[in-house]
C-alpha cells in the first residue's frame, strides 16, 4: 500500500528553487533513508511534506494515502498521520512536556471526531515512554526542550512520535549531534515504532545511523532531485568514496 507518492516537485524557499523535479514513492512498512551533501534540499524536503510555512511547491504533486496534502496546512497534515522530528529542536519554555502531549492526543482525537483520551492514561504511556529512551521521567514536568542537551531533544523527539504513532515519520537528521549511546537509544525509538502499517522517512548525513535502523531503500538527493537510489550498499559506498562520483 502506497503511504506517500511525490512526483516531479519543484520547490522553493524564498524565492530560491531548491528542489527540482523531485520523485519518490513510499509504501507501507518501507524505511526510506535520505542522503547527500549539504544544500542539496534534503531538509527542505523534510519541511516541505511536513507543511511548514515559508516552503512554496511551484509544481508537481504530493499525495499522503491517496490524499492531495498540497493545500494542507501543517496541523491538518500532523492531524492526517504526518509526524516531523526537527533537525533542531525549539525549546517552549512555561509548557511542560506533559501538558504538550496530552494538547497535541487531545488535538487529534477532536480534529478526528474521537473520544478524548484519558489524562491518567495519558501520563502512564509518556512515563514508559520516556524510561525507554533514558529520559528521567521528571523530565516530563519541564518546558519543552528546556534546558535540554542535544541528545534529550533528540530523544524527546521520538517520545512524541512513539506516542502520537503517526503513519509516516519524517526524521530530519535526527543522528546529529548524538554520542554512541545515545544514538543507540534514538535508533531503538525507531525500530520500535516502525511497523507494516507505517512509514520512515530517515534524513542523515552519516552511514552510522543505518548500522542501527536498517533501511529498505538508500536515496542520494543532489541539486534538489534523487539522483541514485539503492539499498544499504549505497550507503557504505558513500561513506567510502562521498557523494563526487555522484555528483
Amino acid at each position: 500500500m502506497s503511504i506517500l507518492n511525490i512526483s516531479n516537485l519543484h520547490a522553493e524557499v524564498a524565492g530560491q528553487p531548491i528542489l527540482k523535479g523531485l520523485s519518490l514513492q513510499v509504501n507501507a512498512g518501507e524505511v526510506h533513508a535520505i542522503m547527500g551533501p549539504n544544500g542539496s534540499g534534503k531538509s527542505t524536503l523534510a519541511n516541505v511534506l511536513a507543511g511548514r510555512p515559508g516552503y512554496q511547491v511551484t509544481s508537481g504533486s504530493v499525495t499522503f494515502q491517496d490524499m492531495d496534502i498540497a493545500d494542507q496546512e501543517a496541523h491538518e497534515r500532523a492531524v492526517a498521520g504526518i509526524f516531523l522530528a526537527f533537525q533542531y529542536p525549539v525549546e517552549i519554555p512555561g509548557v511542560s512536556n506533559m501538558e504538550f502531549l496530552k494538547a497535541a492526543l487531545e488535538s487529534h482525537a477532536h480534529a478526528k471526531g474521537g473520544n478524548q483520551p484519558n489524562a491518567a492514561g495519558i501520563i502512564k504511556q509518556a512515563r514508559e515512554l520516556a524510561k525507554s529512551l533514558d529520559l528521567n521521567p521528571e523530565f516530563l514536568k519541564r518546558g519543552v526542550n528546556e534546558g535540554f542537551s542535544g541528545g534529550e531533544k533528540k530523544r524527546n523527539e521520538i517520545l512524541q512520535m512513539l506516542l502520537l504513532e503517526p503513519t509516516l515519520a519524517v526524521l530530519d537528521e535526527t543522528d546529529s549531534g548524538l554520542d554512541i549511546d545515545a544514538l543507540q537509544v534514538v535508533a531503538n525509538g525507531v525500530n520500535k515504532f516502525r511497523s507494516q502499517d507505517n512509514a520512515v522517512i530517515l534524513v542523515t548525513h552519516y552511514q552510522r545511523l543505518l548500522d542501527h535502523i536498517q533501511p529498505d531503500f538508500v536515496h542520494v538527493l543532489a541539486d534538489g532531485k534523487i539522483v541514485q537510489s539503492g539499498d544499504k550498499t549505497l550507503a557504505l559506498e558513500l561513506e567510502e568514496k562521498g557523494y563526487a562520483w555522484l555528483t
